[in-house]
């Protein structure tokens, strides 16, 4: 029972973060179509910014989630308002204006920062471990994992139970029929791209303390979003949370029995199969025309 239940808690962590790094990639993708390849520097970036309100001005890094999320929300906004904003309908460019943006991103915090690794230190509170059925769990994934799905909660209220979700959903169907009615694409866009980059720079500053700081600590993470939002499909909330619970479980399972490395590659072995069978993912939902 130790064992069974400490793999499950293991693939729900992993699951936590997959899912706060995807979340807000999908959030951008399906609503404006944005593939952005940028987000993995977003993550990075709200890492940054947790060690350095850690080092340079003493605040917990619970204290700086919220300015974190400003922080990085309003990068988003001005990359989409400067940059992104010109590129719609233009998918390639807007592929390589993203890249770009990460890799200037990446040198920009290593001629500032340096190039060497930061460490964030864990919430002295949560820097303990809980026991659930004998198993014995960190109580800061544990609240990674609570954190995580009422981020997804609050999304995905916003997203169907506001006016500003109708208008979302609006534009993801048909811009031009939502703009006939008077929606101002442009600012959902601009709002859309902000608030996915801030969920990004949170999901960056809470892992932080687990894994260590640099400038290229985004590359990794942008591969596994994309790989939860091409399984979930790329329109569905719900795809998300559902498929990084599968991939979290899986990869957790894996490595149990060889290690993180084999399972990483068994389970994007698995993905690019199950793409040329279902490339509209596992959860794809249907749109009306």
């Amino acid at each position: 029972m130790e064992i069974f239940v400490s793999q499950i808690m293991t693939g729900l962590s992993i699951a936590s973060i997959l899912m706060l790094v995807a979340l807000g990639l999908a959030i951008i993708y399906g609503v404006t179509g944005v593939i952005n390849l940028a987000h993995g520097e977003f993550v990075m970036l709200g890492a940054y910014a947790a060690w350095f309100l850690q080092t340079q001005f003493g605040l917990s890094l619970l204290v700086s989630l919220v300015p974190i999320f400003i922080l990085v929300a309003l990068f988003g906004w001005l990359i989409e308002a400067l940059v992104i904003r010109h590129l719609y309908e233009r998918p390639l460019d807007t592929i390589l204006a993203t890249w770009g943006i990460g890799v200037m991103a990446q040198q920009a915090v290593r001629l500032i920062a340096g190039g060497e690794l930061r460490y964030v230190e864990m919430p002295p509170a949560l820097a303990t471990s809980v026991t659930i059925f004998g198993a014995s769990e960190s109580a800061y994934r544990l609240f990674i994992l609570f954190l995580a799905l009422a981020l997804f909660a609050l999304t995905w209220c916003i997203y169907r139970y506001t006016h500003f979700g109708l208008k979302l959903r609006a534009i993801a169907q048909n811009r031009s029929i939502a703009s006939s009615f008077g929606i101002n694409s442009g600012r959902i866009y601009r709002f859309t791209f902000a608030y996915g980059a801030g969920i990004a720079g949170l999901a960056g500053a809470l892992v932080s303390p687990l894994k260590s700081v640099s400038p290229e600590m985004g590359t990794t993470y942008v591969v596994d979003a994309f790989m939860v939002v091409v399984l979930g499909g790329v329109q569905s909330l719900m795809g998300t949370l559902a498929s990084s619970g599968i991939l979290g479980e899986l990869t957790g399972y894996i490595a149990f029995y060889s290690n993180d490395t084999i399972a990483k590659a068994l389970v994007l072995l698995a993905i690019v199969v199950l793409i040329r069978f279902r490339p509209q993912g596992l959860f794809a939902g249907r749109v009306r025309t």
